[in-house]
């Protein structure tokens, strides 16, 4: 029964899942007709939300880009390729693959997100070419299903902005205190959904194998190492011998590696995604050895780019006509929020403010951007219905992160690693999307 349910799910996203880019440009259009007859505004007022808001995650953007390629180029090093190697070795089963994957990517993604968007296609990827007869859309999708307990994580944005105090304004005035993360991220209850879902979603991943004849392995030109043809140094120009030398390599890495450590001993263990891209980025300049391996390794890892640079403005516009306010000061993003608001008791407020910040995410895939639109609504309903503003601020979070497991917009990096398509995926994501709902709603409902 549990297999026939994850074949409908593989069927249907199959036949009607069209491709990322076009994905967002229905998205767009769907937003663009629900502001003019939801808010009353007119076609060129939607336009201009739409407009104004496209190249408003050009920085984000650039982050992500560099996730992909960074996180590539480090995992293109000898070292790290060992290290995977042996790691991948100690599952001797398809099965066994599969749950590994999604251990090592959950615990990944708890500790940091950009981090964990990258191990989980990259270790699956080494996976694959050890372990016979392992569905390799399985692994990759298990990889990227992590995203689950992303803002639930060390590195979840809306719980670090709201321990940073200040956000008056942001919470119409709602929040005038900074919760520390003692009352969110490490809160008991948010653990126990974390190890919850650390329980349950590997099994349950593992049990979506398909059976040897449904099984599709990967192309082995998927995992082919580019061959390098390097001349003997006798052959080589002045220029060619100063990029081939390490010289240069170890003292920018020398410097990458005391600003990394300079950083942490005065912030802390602030694991922000920028200092993660710069230890990836240093890293690999230190592991390649030489400025030519480096160098060859990023144009490698630059092809897979293509689709976050892409598709990352079509999303920013999509928030722009989400956020985007009529005259009478109401956008789409708050009539959904109110929505949910009217209907609720102080028992059921989380629940419902986590399902519609799942809804509103698939229209703004940004937990920065989901906290703008969300929390001048509900932290003040929060607060006039007496319920514990870090609950309302996490339901937001756990929200955000839920329905990104069938939102093509954060699996961009994984799909440009693993060589895939959004349909490849997005069918075993409908089954943890599920389960991790269920996970969910239970731990809002019973532990808070």
């Amino acid at each position: 029964m549990f297999k026939k349910l994850t074949n409908g799910c593989i069927a249907l996203v199959q036949k009607y899942l069209p491709d990322a880019f076009l994905f967002a440009v229905i998205l767009s259009i769907i937003v663009f007709f629900l502001g003019i007859f939801m808010t009353g505004q007119t076609p060129m007022a939607m336009v201009q939300h739409w407009g104004n808001g496209f190249w408003s995650l050009l920085s984000f953007s650039m982050q992500m880009a560099l996730v992909v390629v960074t996180g590539f180029v480090l995992a293109d090093t000898k070292v790290v390729k060992r290290f995977l190697d042996k790691l991948a070795g100690i599952p001797k089963s398809p099965k066994g693959a599969i749950y590994m994957v999604s251990v090592v990517s959950l615990i990944a993604m708890f500790i940091n997100w950009g981090f964990g968007l990258v191990v989980g296609p990259l270790f699956a990827k080494r996976l694959a070419k050890r372990v016979k007869g392992v569905d390799y859309r399985l692994l990759i999708a298990t990889g990227y299903a992590s995203i689950a307990n992303w803002h639930g994580g060390i590195s979840g944005s809306i719980p670090l902005k709201m321990a940073s105090g200040g956000l008056e304004a942001e919470t119409a005035g709602a929040l005038t205190a900074a919760i520390p993360t003692s009352q969110t991220i490490f809160s008991h209850w948010n653990l126990i959904i974390q190890l919850a879902i650390l329980i349950i979603i590997p099994l349950v991943n593992r049990a979506m194998h398909p059976d040897p004849e449904h099984t599709v392995e990967v192309d082995p030109r998927l995992l082919e190492d580019d061959v390098v043809i390097r001349k003997d140094k006798s052959e080589m120009t002045p220029a060619e011998r100063m990029e081939s030398s390490m010289v240069l390599s170890m003292i920018i890495g020398a410097g990458g590696l005391a600003y990394i450590i300079w950083h942490f001993t005065a912030k802390g263990f602030d694991l922000n995604l920028n200092i993660v891209n710069f230890i990836f980025l240093f890293s690999a300049i230190l592991l390649h050895g030489n400025p030519k391996d480096f160098l060859d390794s990023i144009s490698r890892a630059a092809r897979g780019v293509g689709g976050v640079i892409l598709q990352f403005p079509f999303y920013a516009g999509i928030m722009g006509m989400m956020i985007g306010k009529n005259a009478e000061g109401v956008s789409v993003a708050i009539i959904m929020s109110n929505a949910f608001v009217a209907i609720s008791t102080p028992k059921t407020f989380p629940l419902y403010t986590y399902l519609s910040a799942g809804i509103v995410n698939f229209f703004v895939p940004s937990g920065g951007g989901q906290w703008a639109v969300q929390a001048p609504i509900m932290m003040p309903a929060s607060a006039s219905l007496g319920v514990d503003p870090a609950i309302t601020g996490m339901a937001i979070a756990w929200g955000d992160a839920w329905t990104n497991l069938i939102q093509p917009f954060w699996a961009l990096p994984s799909l440009a690693i693993a060589g895939l398509g959004a349909r490849d995926i997005m069918g075993y994501c409908i089954i943890d999307l599920f389960v991790v709902g269920i996970i969910t709603v239970l731990g809002f409902l019973i532990l808070v």
